[in-house]
């Protein structure tokens, strides 16, 4: 026992006089076995964060296309849009009464935040709260995501320009200053990077809602009067901002049935409401489609496992490496200590004792890096939902 205690001391001072040595051999030993169990624990945590989300979308409905694409979309407004589809979809499915119908519209941006046109029955499905201000209420007001308000540095007050869809957008579209109202509490998903408005908001940029001067105001904009309609010229001034004092003054043109929706967020009362609501889908051969996100995802998740096992064998192939690599090093080690070695065998230091100090300054290594190794996955284990909802978000 005394010749082990003497071993693991003289290998303890060895190790403590080698510092940088000994410090990377125990950086490679650690991040060879934290890496995989770490990896393996924040990929699991986001498994169960993107099925969660998808999950509580129970029915999208959206152009016929991808249904991949459209649930991305719809979840994380990450993707291009799908082809657009019409308002007609939501009070077609609030009309069967078989389930709520959101709509959203993700066409625009407003400083590379997606601006997210939609309805307050979002916020209850995705149980989100206001931290600062309210919701909003009328046209041209928007609730920000946590950190679009971080990023902006923006609160309840402030004012919000949506963005041209290009340097070169003389088509109509225009620039909507928008009056933000709230700032929703961080949920470390996908909504804490987007702007939040009324579905109609976001329909006043293309110009499908648009206000003006009234026609009475200045003679000069009058192109032609014909029983009780005027016709105005393109000196009409147009509205940008919308407030107390021009609210009254925007209106929108056409059946409101064909304005755009990128999708429809259907929530079902029950499984059979979503069946019947689905098998009506399925039979019709209009030009849109309903798709369970959660489908979706899990599809997207078995590509993920299978990057899991690439990552697995790579993390495989790296540790059959990093041992061969410190056998390489103990060799050498041992070659440069030759004149060492032979100094302890003229002080009667026999071959045993040395195999045993080598053996305790491999143990140490080893314990020591299985410490450290420890600390790291029980860190991710502890952190893992809040890294992975916030790389997610």
């Amino acid at each position: 026992m005394n010749g082990l205690k003497a071993s693991f001391f003289l290998a303890w001072k060895y190790l403590s006089f080698n510092k940088l040595r000994t410090t990377i051999l125990i950086a490679c030993v650690t991040l060879v076995g934290a890496l995989p169990l770490s990896l393996n624990l924040l990929l699991s945590a986001s498994e169960r964060e993107l099925m969660a989300r998808a999950e509580t979308t129970p029915l999208v409905v959206g152009a016929k296309g991808s249904d991949l694409d459209l649930a991305i979309n719809s979840l994380y407004f990450s993707t291009v849009p799908p082809e657009p589809i019409t308002m007609a979809e939501v009070n077609q499915i609030q009309s069967s009464s078989l389930a709520i119908a959101i709509p959203l519209y993700t066409q625009f941006q407003a400083r590379n935040f997606p601006i997210i046109g939609t309805s307050l029955d979002y916020f209850d499905l995705r149980q989100l709260s206001v931290v600062d201000g309210r919701k909003f209420s009328i046209l041209g007001e928007a609730v920000l995501g946590a950190d679009v308000a971080a990023a902006l540095n923006l609160e309840a007050g402030d004012t919000l320009v949506s963005s041209p869809e290009s340097v070169f957008d003389f088509g109509g579209v225009y620039p909507l200053k928008m009056n933000v109202v709230g700032v929703l509490e961080k949920s470390y998903t996908a909504d804490d990077n987007a702007v939040f408005v009324d579905i109609m908001t976001t329909w006043v940029s293309p110009g499908v809602g648009h206000g003006h001067q009234e026609l009475d105001e200045d003679t000069n904009v009058v192109l032609g009067q014909n029983d009780n309609v005027v016709t105005a010229n393109a000196a009409l001034t147009q509205h940008n901002q919308i407030d107390a004092n021009n609210l009254a003054s925007f209106h929108f043109h056409g059946s409101m049935e064909t304005f755009p929706l990128t999708a429809v967020i259907a929530v079902p009362k029950d499984e059979k409401s979503a069946a019947i609501l689905r098998g009506r889908y399925e039979v019709s051969e209009a030009g849109s489609q309903i798709i369970q996100p959660a489908s979706g995802i899990e599809e997207l998740l078995l590509e993920v496992f299978k990057v899991r096992n690439i990552l697995n064998l790579v993390f495989g192939l790296v540790t059959v490496a990093t041992i061969i690599a410190l056998i390489l090093v103990f060799n050498l080690s041992l070659r440069l200590r030759q004149r060492e070695m032979e100094t302890n065998f003229k002080l009667g230091c026999c071959r045993t004792m040395m195999i045993r100090l080598i053996a305790a300054e491999i143990t140490t290594i080893l314990v020591i890096s299985f410490g450290c190794s420890l600390v790291i996955t029980a860190s991710a284990g502890v952190f893992k939902e809040r890294i992975t909802k916030t790389v997610l978000s």
